[in-house]
C-alpha cells in the first residue's frame, strides 16, 4: 500500500488523545453501545484466561475531564502523503481521511449527506460517549458520539496475540470495518439490532456488514480523491488484500473462541461471525466495489 506522496492531509479528521493518565473501567465492552472489530467476544475470552482486568483499575491512561486534546504534532508531521508513506501516525490519518472521502461521495450520489466522525487515538483507556473502555476491547466505533476510537497498540495486537500477517493495509481493513458502522449509523441500520447473540443474530449481520464496506471502500481507495482532487491512495497490491483477508480470518467468533479461549467453539456466543464469514463479506465488498451488494440483514445465507 503506498500513498500519493503529493496528496494533502486533513488532520482535524483525527484527535489524538494519548498521554493522559488515571484508571478507567471496561463498560463500553460490556453493553455500553460500542461497536468494535473484536468487541465483545475478544474482552469476554481473555477475561475468562486472565487476559484482561474487568476493573480496568490501575496504570490506564485516559483524557481526563477538562484536558485538552493535543493535534500539534500530528498537524506539523502529517501535512502529504509522503508523512503517510514514513510515519505510521501519518498512514493513518491517511486512512481514515481516504474512507471518509470515499463515503461523503458515495452518500452525495444518492442523495445523502454523509457526517464526517473522528478517529480518536488513545492508550490504555478513554470515555467515550458510550461509557468508558480499556484498550482490551479493541478498536470501537461509538453510536452515541458518532466517534471512532483506537489504540494504535492493537495492531501490534493483531500480529502477536492474534498471529496475523499485519501490514499498513490490514490495518486500513481494520479502521474501515469501524467507519463501516458509522455509515450503518447513519442509515438507520444500527437501530435495528439489539444485544443478541447467536450465529444468524443481528449482532452477526451488523458486523459482517461492516466488513463488506470496508472491502467497498478498498475497492475504490486508488480512485477516491480527497479534497485537494487527488487520491490518497495510489497502490493497493493484492498482498495488501491478502492480508486483509489473513486479518479477517484472525478475528472470527470461532477462531477467537478456539484458538485465544479455552478450546471450545460456543455458537450461542457468536456477535461478528465466523472468520470463513468474515473474508467472505470483505471479498464480496472489494470485488463489487457496491455497498448494495452488503445487504446482510436480507440474506438467508451469510455464508
Amino acid at each position: 500500500m503506498r500513498f500519493d506522496e503529493g496528496a494533502g492531509l486533513d488532520t482535524s479528521e483525527v484527535d489524538d488523545l494519548r498521554g493522559g493518565g488515571g484508571g478507567i473501567g471496561s463498560r463500553v465492552a460490556l453493553g455500553g453501545g460500542g461497536l468494535g472489530i473484536v468487541g465483545v467476544i475478544i474482552y469476554f475470552v481473555l477475561s475468562q484466561i486472565g487476559g484482561v482486568s474487568p476493573s480496568g483499575a490501575g496504570s490506564l491512561g485516559e483524557l481526563g475531564a477538562g484536558q485538552q486534546v493535543s493535534n500539534g504534532s500530528l498537524a506539523q508531521e502529517c501535512r502529504t502523503g509522503a508523512d503517510a508513506n514514513s510515519n505510521h501516525d501519518c498512514a493513518i490519518v491517511a486512512i481514515v481521511n481516504s474512507i471518509q472521502d470515499y463515503w461523503s461521495d458515495q452518500f452525495a450520489r444518492s442523495g445523502r449527506t454523509y457526517r464526517t466522525a473522528q478517529t480518536n487515538f488513545f492508550t490504555g483507556g478513554v470515555r467515550t460517549g458510550c461509557g468508558s473502555a480499556t484498550s482490551d476491547v479493541g478498536p470501537f466505533y461509538c453510536p452515541a458520539d458518532s466517534e471512532v476510537y483506537i489504540d494504535l497498540s492493537f495492531y501490534q495486537e493483531l500480529r502477536t496475540r492474534f498471529g496475523a500477517e499485519g501490514g499498513t493495509f490490514a490495518e486500513a481493513y481494520v479502521l474501515a470495518h469501524e467507519y463501516g458502522h458509522h455509515v450503518q449509523n447513519l442509515l438507520g441500520t444500527s437501530r435495528r439490532v439489539g444485544k443478541e447473540s447467536g450465529p444468524t443474530s443481528g449482532s452477526v449481520r451488523l458486523e459482517l456488514q461492516a466488513d463488506c464496506y470496508a472491502g467497498v471502500w478498498a475497492n475504490h481507495a486508488t480512485t477516491t480523491p480527497s479534497s485537494t482532487g487527488r487520491p490518497l491512495i495510489s497502490e493497493v497490491t493484492q498482498d495488501d488484500i491478502d492480508r486483509a483477508l489473513d486479518t479477517a480470518s484472525r478475528i472470527g467468533d470461532d477462531y477467537i473462541q478456539s484458538n485465544l479461549g479455552g478450546g471450545q467453539v460456543d455458537e450461542s456466543q457468536f456477535t461478528h461471525g465466523t472468520s470463513a464469514q468474515r473474508e467472505r463479506w470483505f471479498t464480496t465488498g472489494f470485488q463489487t466495489g457496491d455497498p448494495a451488494r452488503c445487504d446482510t440483514f436480507g440474506t438467508n445465507n451469510l455464508g
